[in-house]
């Protein structure tokens, strides 16, 4: 029976129904618990059955480093959040709507983010003295009344989870493990998800397990029930499908965007895929994605570390492949002299590295956007590379496919600078007919009298593509310089200059689309412009701050090396540029130095992305000063 819709506060009760449901334009939900809570499942199948509904969305992981944190403790704090609507959604959402808290350290780590009014629900069986004293609570906070501003819901999930579960053969331990599924299954009923696709979900991750299937999906069916028949939760809800244009959608990560990216990649330029990558948050996702798709051609080497990597993909690309390798920020340090040999040899490269907190070891599982320097500068030598940067979750699949068009047009390699917010997130992705690819076709070297392996395409300035056997073709590589057009070893120091101007030439000339910037007025003065995963928050404050009146323009850059053709007009055009970064200002680093524009930097490196309200506050800061 459908159940009642409320309106503007009034409900069309059916007959025989007792809870009404209330419309949303929007909601942010936020999973919390202790790492082996199974916080990042629960939020994941949450995010499946949304997307299926047509909602648009925008998701945040967040978990510890280590393995097994401290049960129990705010440093085991694992979370998962989902921000969920009828219309474009930007962001993962500033604050949580509800607050998910499987124990006292999820809801002290995550009070803190919550607005007064916000719901709770909490599994009140893990609010004992001892995980109390453990985060530090001299009372409990379920009765102290420290809570009273939000609206609380004290469900003792591990206990009905357990009764729930009664019936089957378990230990108490292992019942307990399922109440991630009962939350799921109280969550699901609240916002109208279906139920399907998760119960298949199931039944395949768990095939052959049948006793953990049938908990889990026993627990599932409780937690929904639950919230059916409880008189704690007296309303249900509903979000309407986004209007989003005609096509076939799937919801994606970062990480998983990549792959196919990088698969469209090689099919579209007839290359074998090869990636030699070492497992390193948050990157290994890349290297799990393609390893699944060997039919279609795809060669993944799982390396003993990361100058094997990198070496192996190299040689991938002399022999003709699409060499490709995937890593973190100390990856790229370990890898930077190969990289540098790529410069030499002027083949074709892909590093692609998903950014984390650093220095060091730093956040391995949080996200920063502190690799650009690194990128830029971090070999020796003058060694140019390309650097571009996708903006968002969907967008990795684009930007794959332009670092293979730059790689194997102008035999350089390319840097793609991902980050962990984007690698975990996780969007609708409308999938692209693949007519609208690029051609990214290449032709290699033919066999010829008197080949000439550094002789240059006069538009582009890369050499020959020879692969080796190839009869009349061969010639000689490494990493000491090379003469012009013969390529053999040279230490003459005007074949030195002219050689090291020539490929920094090549990276210069890169063709790259200009800088567009969204402007309504045309009358703005301020300019905020971002790159990499500050798209999102910095899209959904400018739209905020025009909304209400303000006049101000954004752009954001794909293009870091080189920049686009057009960039120091724009940059001239506007009194003032804020540039916000997930650094300490490199980007602004390098705009001061290439257009002499005295940029205002606004950073933060909390491992955390901006939020929407922290720079719409910068920006309004910028616009009255």
């Amino acid at each position: 029976m459908p159940l009642p819709l409320v309106k503007g506060g009034q409900s069309e009760q059916d007959k025989g129904v007792t809870k009404p449901v209330l419309s949303l334009d929007q909601v942010t939900i936020r999973f919390a618990g202790d790492s082996g809570d199974g916080m990042q499942l629960t939020g994941d199948r949450f995010t499946m059955d949304t997307a299926s509904l047509g909602n648009d969305l925008s998701t945040l992981p967040n978990y510890p480093a280590e393995i097994r944190a401290p049960q129990g403790t705010i440093l085991g704090v694992s979370s998962f959040q989902l921000h969920f609507a009828d219309h474009h959604v930007q962001t993962p959402g500033d604050a949580p709507d509800v607050l998910v808290a499987m124990n006292p350290a999820a809801l002290k780590a995550n009070i803190k983010d919550l607005a007064r009014g916000a719901t709770i629900i909490v599994d009140k069986d893990e609010f004992t003295t001892r995980n109390l004293s453990k985060v530090g609570y001299e009372t409990n906070p379920l009765e102290d009344g420290s809570l009273e501003s939000y609206k609380v819901h004290g469900v003792a999930l591990t206990s009905l989870t357990v009764a729930a579960l009664a019936s089957l053969a378990l230990s108490r331990k292992d019942a307990e493990r399922s109440k991630n599924m009962f939350a799921l299954g109280l969550l699901t009923w609240m916002y109208h998800r279906p139920t399907e696709s998760t119960e298949n979900f199931l039944k395949t991750k768990f095939a052959k397990k049948p006793e953990i299937l049938e908990a889990n999906l026993l627990a599932y069916r409780t937690g929904w029930n639950y919230g059916e028949t409880t008189e704690d939760f007296s309303v249900s809800y509903e979000i309407a499908k986004a209007k989003m244009p005609a096509g076939k959608y799937k919801n994606i990560s970062g990480n998983s965007a990549m792959a196919y990216g990088l698969i469209a990649a090689a099919e579209r330029s007839g290359l074998k895929l090869f990636l030699g990558s070492y497992p390193i948050t948050p990157a290994s996702d890349i290297l799990h994605e393609l390893s699944k798709h060997k039919k279609f051609g795809v060669i993944t080497f799982q390396a003993e570390d990361e100058i094997a990597a990198i070496g192996s993909a190299l040689g991938a690309s002399y022999g003709g492949a699409l060499g490709i390798t995937t890593t973190s920020g100390p990856g790229v340090a370990l890898k930077s002299e190969m990289i540098g040999l790529a410069v030499m040899l002027e083949l074709p490269l892909i590093i692609i590295d998903v950014q984390r907190g650093g220095p060091s070891t730093g956040l391995p599982t949080k996200t920063e956007q502190a690799d650009l320097l690194q990128a830029m500068f971090g070999r020796n030598g003058e060694s140019p590379v390309a650097v571009i940067a996708p903006s968002h979750a969907s967008d990795c699949f684009a930007i794959a496919l332009e670092a293979a068009r730059i790689a194997t047009t102008y035999r350089v390699p390319v840097f793609i600078l991902s980050d962990g917010y984007i690698a975990n997130g996780s969007e609708p992705w409308k999938i692209p007919s693949v007519d609208s690819l690029p051609d990214l076709h290449v032709d290699f070297a033919q066999s010829q009298e008197d080949f000439l392996p550094y002789l240059r395409d006069p538009k582009t300035l890369a050499r020959p593509w020879a692969i080796p056997g190839t009869k009349g073709i061969e010639h000689r590589i490494g990493g000491l310089e090379k003469a012009d057009k013969t390529g053999e070893i040279s230490y003459e120091p005007a074949n030195h200059d002219f050689m090291v101007r020539t490929r920094a030439a090549k990276v210069a000339g890169i063709d790259v689309p200009d800088l567009e910037v969204e402007d309504p007025s045309g009358e703005a003065t301020v300019l905020v412009l971002g790159w990499g995963s500050t798209y999102g928050p910095i899209s959904a404050a400018m739209e905020s701050l025009r909304a209400n009146g303000e006049n101000v323009a954004q752009a954001h850059l794909r293009y870091l090396n080189p920049f686009p053709k057009n960039l120091g007009e724009v940059l001239k055009k506007y009194p003032k540029v804020i540039v916000p970064e997930m650094n300490l200002g490199q980007l602004a680093l390098l705009l001061r130095a290439q257009f002499l524009k005295d940029v205002i930097s606004f950073n933060q490196v909390r491992g955390l992305p901006f939020t929407t309200a922290e720079l719409m506050e910068a920006t309004m800061k910028v616009i009255h000063v």
